[in-house]
C-alpha cells in the first residue's frame, strides 16, 4: 500500500462560471442555517483511467465546469453575514478551487479491497474538516482530481449550507452531461427560486470573528464540543457493507401489519440499530423490543413529518435559533446520513462509470451511517459504517448481523 506521502500537487487554479450571475444576494432558510456547523460535504467517484493523456483530461474537466457553474452560480460565490446578522449566498462570481493532483503509486485496487478505507483516501478530498461557516472566506466549492497509477478519482467539496445530497449529485452528474454530450438536453436543471416559509425573520447569532485567525470561527462555540481528533472513529473501523434489498428480513415476519409498509432500507437502519447499542443500559427500551418494532419507528417518524410537522420545526427554531451539533451524546445513537435513492453512479464523463463511490471524514462520529446506492443495481446498498473500535468489534461478532452482509 502506497504511503499518503505518495500525493502530489501538480496545479491549483480558480474556475469561473461561463456566463455572469444575474442572481440577487439568496438569503439563507432554516433548514440552511443550521447547516453552518456542519462540515463541508466530501464525495467522489472513483473511475478506470481513460486512454486519454493526463493534461488533456484534465482540460476537459475544467471546460465541463465552466457551464455548469453557469447553471449552479451559487456554488462560485461566498457567504456573507449583513449588520442586521442575516446571512446570505452573495453573487459576486468568485470561482470555485480546482486542484490536479497525482498519487501515480496508489492503484484502483488499493481503495476497493480492504475492509478498512485506506488511509490515502484522506489526501484525496480538500477542505478537510472545514465547516460550512467558512464559505465567508473560502470557496462554496472545491473540486481535486488526483491521477492514479490506472484511475482517475474526482473529489468535491462542497458547503452543506448551500447544498444538500440531492444538489451535489445533480451538479456532478450534470458536469458528466456536458463532459459526454455538450449538455444540449440538461436533465434536471437547478431552481433557485428563494420564496418560502423557511425564509424565517430570526436571526442565528454567531460568535465573532477573530481577524488574528483569518477569519475562522471559534468551532467550539458553534459546533458544540466535539473531539478535534478525526481519526478517532476514523480508524476504529470505516465499513463498506454490502446489503441485499430482499435479504434483510422475512417479508412476511415484518409486515404482520398490513397497514404498516416498512422498507427494507427501513429494516436494514432497525437491525443496525439494534445490533450496534447492545451494550448501552441507556438503550433498554430498544433491546426489550423486537425488530419490527424498531423498524416502525423510522417509518413512523417519515410517515409523521408533514406540513403541520414542517411549520412547528419552524416555529420551534425560531424561539431558540441554533446550529446542528455533531455527535453521540448518549453512545446509544445511530443518525443515517446520505441516501441509496442518490443516483451516484449516473454519470459518466466519457470513459464509462464510476466504479466506487467514497466519502471523507466530513461530519463523521461514533454512531454515523452513511448509505449509497451499490453500484451493482438490483436493489443493493453500501454502508460507510463509524464506529468505535469496541462496538465495531461486537457488530463484527454478532452472527444475526453479519448473516444479511454481503461476502460474510
Amino acid at each position: 500500500m502506497a504511503s499518503s506521502q505518495s500525493l502530489i500537487l501538480i496545479s491549483k487554479c480558480t474556475i469561473f462560471p461561463d456566463q455572469k450571475s444575474i442572481l440577487s444576494d439568496l438569503k439563507l432558510s432554516v433548514s440552511d442555517i443550521p447547516m453552518l456547523s456542519c462540515h463541508y460535504i466530501q464525495k467522489d467517484g472513483l473511475f478506470t483511467r481513460p486512454p486519454v493523456p493526463i493534461d488533456s483530461l484534465i482540460f476537459l474537466l475544467q471546460c465541463c465546469l465552466y457551464p455548469t457553474l453557469s447553471l449552479f452560480p451559487p456554488l462560485a460565490e461566498h457567504l456573507k453575514t449583513d449588520t442586521s446578522g442575516y446571512v446570505y449566498i452573495t453573487c459576486n462570481n468568485a470561482g470555485v478551487d480546482f486542484i490536479h493532483a497525482s498519487a501515480i503509486r496508489i492503484h484502483v485496487r488499493d481503495i476497493l479491497s480492504p475492509t478498512d478505507v485506506p488511509n490515502c483516501v484522506k489526501e484525496f478530498f480538500t477542505f478537510d474538516r472545514t465547516v460550512s461557516y467558512d464559505g465567508h472566506f473560502k470557496p462554496i466549492l472545491a473540486v481535486q482530481v488526483t491521477e492514479l497509477a490506472d484511475g482517475i478519482f474526482i473529489g468535491c467539496a462542497l458547503n452543506h449550507t448551500i447544498t444538500d445530497g440531492t444538489s451535489f449529485w445533480n451538479f456532478f452528474n450534470t458536469s458528466a452531461e456536458f463532459c459526454g454530450t455538450g449538455a444540449r438536453n440538461i436533465s434536471r436543471v437547478p431552481d433557485f427560486h428563494n420564496e418560502s416559509m423557511l425564509i424565517s425573520p430570526t436571526v442565528l447569532r454567531v460568535p465573532k470573528v477573530d481577524p488574528s485567525r483569518n477569519g475562522a470561527i471559534d468551532r467550539v462555540k458553534l459546533m458544540g464540543k466535539q473531539s478535534d481528533d478525526p481519526l478517532k472513529f476514523i480508524d476504529g473501523k470505516i465499513m463498506p457493507l454490502k446489503w441485499l434489498r430482499n435479504a434483510v428480513l422475512n417479508t412476511e415476519m415484518l409486515y404482520a401489519n398490513p397497514i404498516v409498509e416498512i422498507s427494507s432500507f427501513q429494516s436494514l437502519c432497525a437491525l443496525l440499530w439494534k445490533t450496534s447499542i447492545l451494550k448501552y443500559a441507556s438503550a433498554s427500551e430498544v433491546l426489550s423490543r423486537d425488530l419490527r418494532w424498531c423498524a416502525e419507528q423510522p417509518n413512523k417518524n417519515v410517515k409523521a413529518h408533514d406540513n403541520a410537522t414542517v411549520r412547528r420545526c419552524v416555529e420551534d427554531w425560531e424561539q431558540d435559533p441554533r446550529c446542528f451539533l455533531l455527535g453521540n451524546f448518549d453512545g446509544a445513537m445511530i443518525t443515517m446520513g446520505s441516501s441509496p435513492r442518490f443516483p451516484m453512479y449516473n454519470n459518466d464523463f466519457e470513459w464509462g462509470r464510476p466504479v466506487a463511490v467514497r466519502s471523507r471524514r466530513a461530519n463523521k462520529f461514533d454512531g454515523w451511517i452513511l448509505a449509497f446506492l451499490g453500484r451493482e443495481g438490483g436493489g443493493t446498498i453500501d454502508l460507510e459504517v463509524v464506529l468505535v473500535p469496541e462496538t465495531m468489534a461486537g457488530l463484527e461478532l454478532n452472527l444475526e448481523f453479519m448473516y444479511y452482509v454481503s461476502g460474510y
